[in-house]
């Protein structure tokens, strides 16, 4: 059960969008519960008034862990979440926008509102090395991340979404 409106669902393997996804729940305070994309269940979603989801892009696509969540939940709630908002926060090692415009292709259908423009934070790792080690997200990323949580929270709480 997600005691709180906002969701914010996550997955990382080198810890960038872990780290991201952790300062967006700062910036929601108590409002948001913090969920890895594998435990995630449909009444997870259905339970929450918004999401935010935080992932990487992987070979220009979102990652595997969270399309997974995608394709168990999806049915469940579908026709369920119609007008709840939503936003995205993909760290990329190059643009980051197939794994964006995946998520948006989801939330349309199912009817989910984007609430903030997405988030793409450009590690620029191009090398099996880089791809493959641990990332550090600049703190200036990190403070956005911060003002999207709050951000999204204001709006739900305040009716605004």
């Amino acid at each position: 059960m997600v005691n709180a409106p906002l969701l914010i669902v996550w997955h990382s393997r080198t810890g960038a969008s872990e780290a991201m996804a952790r300062a967006a729940a700062e910036g929601a305070g108590d409002h948001a519960v913090l969920m890895r994309a594998d435990e995630v269940e449909p009444e997870h979603l259905l339970d929450a008034e918004g999401y935010l989801f935080v992932c990487p892009e992987n070979l220009a696509s979102m990652s595997g862990l969270i399309k997974e969540m995608f394709d168990r939940c999806y049915y469940p709630v579908l026709d369920q979440l119609q007008g709840r908002p939503y936003a995205t926060i993909i760290a990329a090692g190059s643009d980051g926008e197939g794994a964006e415009r995946q998520i948006d292709r989801i939330a349309t259908g199912w009817r989910l509102k984007r609430v903030a423009e997405g988030m793409i934070v450009n590690l620029d790792a191009q090398s099996p090395e880089a791809i493959l080690a641990p990332k550090s997200v600049p703190d200036d990323q990190l403070a956005q991340c911060r003002d999207i949580g709050e951000a999204i929270v204001e709006g739900l709480v305040s009716g605004i979404f």
